[in-house]
């Protein structure tokens, strides 16, 4: 039987209603057409239009899930589909979870002796120049449950922290502040059992916020990385030993940064990367002769085995 036979119905979920909704409805796209090009019975679905009882209404076989953000990528849905017994894309239950909330995270790699930046949550009361007399400056705030760098902020004085919070506290009740590293940025794409070439990431502005990400044309992305062959192989073991601490399966990839001193510091993971035209994970895939459709199969074709218990 091929593998194109074996997948059967396979639903999209993209969309949805967090704040990465517009990013999602792309990936979604991009995934469906390679879907369609390499004739597999596929369909899209927005659960924002008609939730689970629209999705069990499809009766897929299998589920792509190209949703970002809370509701897709942390969990809730991935709890779901485990009770309605339908197959997913990805990591399970907890690492989804898990990989959402940043804080956690770093504490899971922490654990581990892993090395990650030291951070603090944030509240309204907080003393801004006691956290930056422990953590240094610049800092980095973020909102501790989003992702494509929204409402995170670089900080360069206490009396800009406050403001920084009340910008993250926009987006989620959870804010965390971070020590910021300054250096180069690189992110590494997991496929399976396969580690991806890094790609260090260059933006324009210095920053790889949500405009560099999505929508500027002038981000930079260096493939090769321009790390020496060591070093590249230093990076990618500690980022598949990264996602694994989490529990992550499938697919995913870890934003690192290295210092001036040449130490990578783990920032955070991502189960549920974009499949956009300037995302990442197609870029790596793409420069070991892996194209588009072919790692959407592959993705895909992970759903056909049995999770570990």
């Amino acid at each position: 039987m091929s593998l194109v036979t074996e997948l059967g119905r396979v639903a999209v979920l993209f969309g949805g209603s967090s704040a990465e909704r517009e990013v999602s409805l792309k990936s979604g796209q991009a995934v469906l057409s390679a879907l369609t090009r390499s004739g597999v019975d596929a369909v899209g679905y927005d659960p924002a239009d008609g939730g689970l009882v629209g999705l069990e209404a499809l009766a897929p076989d299998r589920v792509f899930i190209a949703l970002h953000g809370r509701g897709g990528e942390d969990g809730t849905l991935q709890g779901a589909l485990e009770l309605l017994g339908i197959p997913y894309t990805g990591s399970g239950v907890l690492a989804s979870a898990l990989g959402m909330d940043k804080q956690r995270t770093k504490l899971v790699w922490q654990a581990l002796g892993m090395p990650t930046p030291e951070a603090e949550m944030l509240g309204p009361e907080a003393d801004w120049q006691a956290v930056v007399e422990r953590l240094g400056l610049p800092l980095i705030v973020k909102p501790v449950h989003e992702g494509s760098t929204l409402g995170i902020s670089v900080v360069e004085s206490a009396e800009a922290l406050a403001e920084a919070y009340r910008e993250a506290a926009r987006f989620d009740a959870r804010v965390m502040a971070e020590r910021f590293v300054k250096g180069e940025e690189y992110t590494v794409s997991l496929l399976g059992d396969e580690v991806l070439p890094a790609i260090r990431v260059e933006a324009a502005g210095g920053f790889y916020d949500y405009e560099a990400k999505y929508l500027s044309d002038e981000t930079l992305y260096h493939l090769p990385c321009g790390l020496g062959e060591s070093d590249e192989a230093e990076l990618g073991e500690l980022c598949r030993q990264a996602f694994a601490a989490v529990g992550g399966e499938g697919w995913g990839r870890v934003d690192v940064m290295r210092d001036a001193q040449g130490r990578f510091w783990l920032i955070e993971v991502n189960t549920s990367p974009g499949m956009t035209d300037h995302s990442l994970v197609p870029q790596a895939a793409a420069h070991v002769g892996i194209d588009f459709e072919t790692l959407v199969l592959r993705i895909l074709a992970a759903t056909l085995e049995s999770r570990p218990a």
